[in-house]
């Protein structure tokens, strides 16, 4: 595989469990275990995979620059 696609599918990998703990927790803090609770948590969860999975495109170079920079300074 090369190296491109490894970034967005490793991306991927990350943001799909990380989503959908998010918005089981999300959904039960404020909903509970109602008569539809899998539908709304489906629908959460369609609309937090896409932003998340962009947002992580945008959050994580600027993390490992500041990381690098914190590291480096130790």
């Amino acid at each position: 595989m090369k190296k491109k696609h490894f970034k967005y599918i490793n991306t991927l990998f990350v943001v799909i469990p990380m989503t959908l703990i998010m918005a089981f927790v999300g959904l039960m803090r404020n909903y509970g275990f109602g008569e539809d609770w899998f539908f709304k948590f489906l629908k959460a969860w369609s609309v937090m995979l896409p932003v998340a999975y962009a947002a992580a495109f945008l959050i994580i170079p600027n993390a490992r620059k500041l990381a690098e920079k914190l590291a480096i300074k130790e």
